[in-house]
């Protein structure tokens, strides 16, 4: 792999343009980098702010490739871009995380099973590929359990709880495609670390953020996590080993069940991550511009934590009464908005986000609810 720093001035190219890839645009301008992303859409939240935005779909292997020619380096805002996309355009960049990180993170089955292998806390899971082996899983795992979708699953999608009355339904209801089946986990709280690895094999993370869901969508994140000293030892270590294992140049999300003293990997994301977002506000080095480090061989940044945070989700469901009363978030000092230029405010879709800085993390909490509240003078339990 080329050691070449690519400096400032450069033209970084990004495979998707949403919300993750906007933000990663903003750092990277602010640096001096050009950002060109490529999407199958058009007047992105990406390509809002990059200075080229492509839009063709990614099996349009001639655009990548001419999109790949016009930049340095290659990186990803989502990790569902096809295999196929990503080789043809590391015959003309580097793809920094590689494509066969993403291979394995974009599937189910092939990521627990690398976790797996590789001797990491995971979930106990078996594959499913037909309805004999979801009989099979469930006698040998029991039930309650989770069946989850190999491919295309994200916010709580292509995902049912199984029980011992219900598994036909459930096989019919994901499609009956191929699945891991895990064990349910009765954890206490979900939390997730965010991790960067330069070329240099050097790794740092923002420690562990704590992360609360509503309908499977993440509706709130604190940072730092209350977890004990030993969890949260093990939890960066882990997050740290399998970016190793994969070796993996740039940004990491791994998410975590913890369960009274033990922790079990549920997902990861090569990637800037949705629980991270709080880094643009509250660390001294945000995840995008960890990325941007990362990808471009720069030294990593430091990933110290300015103050204490809480970041709440915007989604579309907070348009249903109208626009959002912005000033009446913004009138509190310590929060900060966050929209991505999305036009069309959708039931569940991800529109923007708060983050709130206060001297402890459960203040950082009160006061990002309470201004999420008075978007439409809703009273928000903590």
């Amino acid at each position: 792999m080329s050691k070449k720093i690519i400096l400032p001035g450069a033209a970084i190219g990004v495979l998707g343009s949403g919300q993750l890839g906007r933000m990663f645009a903003i750092a990277a301008r602010r640096m001096g980098y050009r950002v060109h992303t490529f999407s199958p859409d058009s007047d992105t939240p990406t390509g809002q702010v990059s200075d080229v935005e492509i839009a063709a779909s990614y099996d349009d292997l001639d655009a990548v490739r001419r999109f790949a020619q016009s930049v340095e380096v290659v990186t990803f805002e989502f990790e569902n871009v096809p295999s196929a996309t990503a080789q043809i355009a590391a015959e003309h960049a580097p793809v920094r995380p590689a494509g066969s990180v993403l291979h394995i993170a974009q599937n189910r089955i092939r990521e627990k099973t690398f976790l797996a292998k590789a001797g990491f806390p995971v979930t106990p899971f078996r594959t499913v590929e037909s309805f004999e082996d979801l009989t099979q899983a469930v006698t040998e795992l029991g039930t309650p359990a989770v069946l989850k979708t190999a491919a295309s699953g994200y916010d709580g999608k292509g995902q049912v709880r199984v029980t011992n009355a219900n598994a036909a339904a459930a096989w019919e209801s994901i499609g009956r495609v191929p699945a891991v089946y895990e064990s349910f986990i009765n954890f206490d709280l979900e939390v997730s670390v965010i991790a960067a690895r330069g070329l240099d094999g050097r790794p740092l993370d923002y420690g562990v953020i704590e992360n609360r869901h509503t309908n499977s969508i993440l509706d709130v994140s604190i940072c730092p996590a209350n977890v004990s000293p030993v969890i949260e030892k093990q939890a960066r270590q882990i997050a740290r080993d399998v970016m190793d294992a994969l070796d993996v140049i740039g940004v990491m999300c791994v998410e975590f069940f913890v369960a009274g003293d033990r922790i079990y990997i549920n997902e990861l994301a090569p990637r800037p991550h949705n629980s991270g977002h709080l880094t643009f506000d509250a660390s001294i080095t945000s995840q995008f511009e960890q990325q941007l480090r990362a990808v471009c061989g720069l030294p990593l940044g430091s990933t110290g934590l300015l103050r204490p945070s809480a970041m709440a989700n915007l989604l579309g469901d907070l348009w249903s009464g109208g626009e959002p009363d912005w000033a009446a978030a913004c009138a509190h000092p310590a929060v900060k908005l966050h929209l991505y230029g999305k036009m069309e405010p959708r039931k569940g879709r991800k529109m923007g986000h708060l983050t709130a800085l206060a001297a402890d993390a459960k203040t950082a909490l009160q006061n990002v609810l309470q201004a999420r509240a008075k978007l439409t003078n809703s009273v928000q339990p903590l």
